[in-house]
């Protein structure tokens, strides 16, 4: 008994030994398995770089990086045949106490490697956490992390946590949302404005104000039971400056420094500009993105393994099914483009669409993998999706432009979508009307319920893949000229108290009803419909304010029309023979009414229109 006791207590001393050396490692856990055999595992703790490290005599040790900075190892191993189990690193050291740290494999979900990412047969829902739901308020503060939940600073904390988009994930499955885009979830310790989680303190660990990372799991989980699909922003171009690499960095030049803090100049056109100084094309690509956001150099070896596995580790552990990339065309463009590379690499059918924030088709069409514009400078992203922000911008103005002409109203679309020739893969662009970085719609278009059917009809039925924002659906306001947290306002019946409940048919208001009815038909009607998913695109000249274009495939055809003018307008079929294609009829799936395509279409002032053919 006494034995026992003492081998007890030994085993506690020597396991508060390790840990007062380690104090981290990441990845914290590893796969057997995967497709990228070595592993580099770093190790944290005071002056650890004293010891000498050695695996046991199944393990291949790769090599063992030391860096200026005495409490860091970075390891590498190659776990190309090694079974699932737990493998002993050892430390020694002369004159001092060896110790050994156990480091485990674990085994991967079946077919983990051929996971299916998002992709135009779904419509994406963004989410900021923070201002959804509070399905947990115990959670809302916490000791580990600096700013507490206020649901009165426009900038600060609200409380919306995992636990409330799980309890809502039923409301957004009956809508027809079939992935979810969540603004990021990981640790942001910055002392205020941190509800954004754009300046992360921790990569390994979601934000505890959110939940936990068992609890991020079970949100992937719960969405899957539905046949849904969660996407993880993913920041590769900067981090916190709370975060706690940052302060105590392993190598100096592990973020860009000039020495220390310069701001980017925001000019993303340096990154392929033949004619350009040397001197802005750091700044764009070294700057950091705020002072807050200490700018990763991912030119370093260490800092772009780093990257690729935490994104590889996040894939495995919660199952998720894509990433949106923050700032993608800020980071460097080769470092970047190893970095999406071997995570494609990893998972082939995954999916990864970067924010490349640009209003040019040409620009923006550089970032997409095997872009033919790219290809003028034999660069490749390897990028799946990009966003279509020149779409966007046309949405924000065209319909507001009641009066055609020349370039003004629908020919903004149609100019759009002329130059899809630019791009190498027209299925996979993200277009939307709006995110948590731009105006409200429905602020845009002062509440006119009209303008936000006209809007939604042309996200949700052109060729890419759609992105709604969180209450877009019920005819949520937001000024951006306010502060951006007036974009991000808390949606009605997230938290208890509310006055009213959006997320129940009972607890909206008419107008939050007649918003919320138009989204869902149309949004169940699509996820229904392949032809809207990957059809092709045939489209006509606007005449008098009106846009008409046609998604088919072999067996279907839906006719869209948008009427943009606050007139009725009368169509001749005739025109449209080409994409009526001799059917006789058609029903508005938006009104249920049936069309003869022989007779002229009547279409009332700024409405909408979306006709099967039969």
């Amino acid at each position: 008994m006494q034995i026992n006791k003492f081998l007890c207590l030994l085993g506690f001393l020597l396991s508060v030994a390790v840990q007062a050396q380690i104090e981290k490692v990441e990845p914290p856990f590893w796969w057997s398995g995967m497709q990228q055999e070595d592993l580099q595992i770093m190790f944290y703790g005071e002056n650890i770089a004293e010891y000498e490290v050695a695996a046991g005599d199944d393990v291949i040790v790769k090599n063992v990086i030391k860096t200026e900075n005495p409490n860091y190892i970075f390891l590498t191993l190659n776990t190309g045949t090694l079974p699932a189990g737990s493998y002993n690193i050892d430390f020694k050291r002369k004159g001092k106490k060896s110790f050994s740290k156990k480091y485990e494999l674990r085994e991967r979900r079946a077919n983990s490697a051929m996971r299916k990412g998002f992709d135009a047969s779904d419509v994406i829902y963004l989410i900021m956490p923070d201002r959804f739901a509070n399905g947990d308020p115990s959670n809302d503060s916490h000791p580990s992390v600096t700013e507490v939940a206020d649901r009165k600073k426009q900038g600060g904390r609200h409380g919306g946590d995992i636990r409330g988009v799980i309890n809502n994930l039923d409301y957004l499955e009956d809508l027809g949302v079939t992935a979810i885009w969540s603004t990021p979830m990981l640790e942001d310790n910055d002392p205020a404005y941190s509800y954004h989680t754009y300046a992360q303190s921790d990569v390994y660990r979601i934000d505890p104000r959110y939940g936990s990372n068992e609890e991020y799991r079970e949100l992937a989980a719960e969405m899957h039971k539905r046949d849904m699909k969660l996407i993880m922003d993913y920041v590769t171009n900067h981090w916190g400056a709370e975060h706690w690499m940052i302060k105590d960095l392993p190598t100096y030049d592990w973020i860009n420094q000039f020495p220390g803090y310069e701001n980017s100049n925001y000019r993303m056109t340096t990154q392929y500009d033949p004619n350009v100084a040397e001197i802005d094309l750091k700044y764009c690509v070294d700057g950091w993105f705020v002072r807050t956001m200490p700018d990763l150099n991912q030119r370093n070896p260490l800092v772009l393994n780093y990257l690729i596995q935490n994104a590889i580790w996040w894939i495995e552990y919660a199952d998720l099914d894509g990433f949106r990339v923050d700032t993608y065309s800020y980071n460097d463009k080769e470092g970047i483009a190893k970095w999406t590379k071997a995570i494609m690499d990893e998972y082939p059918n995954f999916n990864i669409v970067g924010e490349v924030w640009m209003h040019d088709q040409a620009q923006i069409s550089y970032w997409q993998k095997d872009s033919p514009i790219g290809a003028i400078q034999s660069y490749n992203s390897y990028l799946p999706s990009v966003m279509d922000f020149t779409l966007h911008d046309a949405i924000l103005e065209m319909f507001q432009e009641e009066e055609a002409s020349w370039d003004k109203g629908m020919i903004k679309a149609y100019e759009n979508f002329v130059n899809d020739f630019l791009y190498a893969d027209i299925d996979n662009l993200l277009v939307f009307a709006g995110n948590h970085d731009t105006n409200r719609i429905n602020e845009q278009f002062d509440g006119d319920l009209d303008s936000y059917k006209l809007a939604t009809t042309l996200v949700l039925t052109t060729r890419g893949i759609p992105q709604l924002y969180y209450g877009d659906e019920i005819g949520m306001r937001g000024d951006k000229g306010k502060g951006d947290g007036d974009i991000r306002r808390d949606f009605p019946g997230g938290w208890e108290g509310d006055e009213n409940n959006a997320f129940n048919a009972e607890g909206r208001t008419k107008m939050q009803e007649d918003y919320h009815s138009f989204t869902k038909t149309l949004l169940n009607y699509r996820k229904q419909k392949e032809v809207l998913h990957f059809g092709k695109l045939l489209q006509y000249l606007p005449e008098e304010n009106v846009y008409v274009y046609f998604r088919y495939n072999e067996n279907e055809r839906v006719m869209v029309v948008i009427n943009n003018s606050p007139n009725e307008r009368s169509l001749d079929p005739g025109r449209y023979a080409e994409g009526i294609k001799g059917f006789p009829g058609g029903t508005d799936i938006l009104t249920g009414r049936t069309h003869k395509l022989s007779e002229p279409i009547k279409i009332a002032g700024k409405t909408p229109m979306v006709i099967e053919l039969k």
